[in-house]
């Protein structure tokens, strides 16, 4: 999981906004191992709503860093970027809930997820939400493409 919370890092530090020197502080406190520090840096910003700090967020619960490892709030934290669009919250969510790690297993929600993160041009995202519609039943397929159409 740790390429999840990496992938969000690389992301994020390309972005310029107010916040951005505090989730700056974070990722320095994350590449000199003190997740603490991390976790105190960048949860204010997650739970001020900044998207890119709930991904980073996700990734520490998912992999335990600074916090207990917690697969349902590492989701919570995915789930909530991924309401506000972001692409790379998107995937990991789909993903989860393709294995059923911190949400139930549902190919439905997982194609959802990765179709809307593949729409955004997220590679590995297309070619796991095509792998995964190939072990989809017909109607889990349409349940999927169902909630795809209510969300377009």
């Amino acid at each position: 999981m740790k390429q999840h919370l990496v992938v969000a890092a690389l992301l994020l530090a390309v972005t310029a906004a107010p916040s951005r020197a505090d989730f700056a502080d974070g990722l320095a406190a994350y590449d000199a191992g003190d997740y603490q520090t991390t976790v105190e840096e960048w949860r204010p910003l997650a739970e001020a709503g900044d998207p890119e700090a709930q991904v980073a967020l996700a990734g520490l619960y998912l992999d335990g860093l600074g916090v207990a490892r917690d697969q349902v709030e590492g989701a919570r934290w995915y789930r909530l970027a991924a309401e506000q669009g972001e692409p790379v919250a998107q995937m990991n969510l789909g993903d989860l809930y393709s294995r059923g790690q911190g949400v139930p297993r549902d190919l439905a929600q997982a194609y959802l997820w990765l179709s809307l993160a593949a729409a955004q041009g997220r590679a590995w995202a297309e070619r796991r939400r095509q792998d995964l519609a190939r072990t989809m039943s017909g109607e889990d397929l349409a349940a999927a493409e169902r909630l795809l159409a209510a969300r377009r």
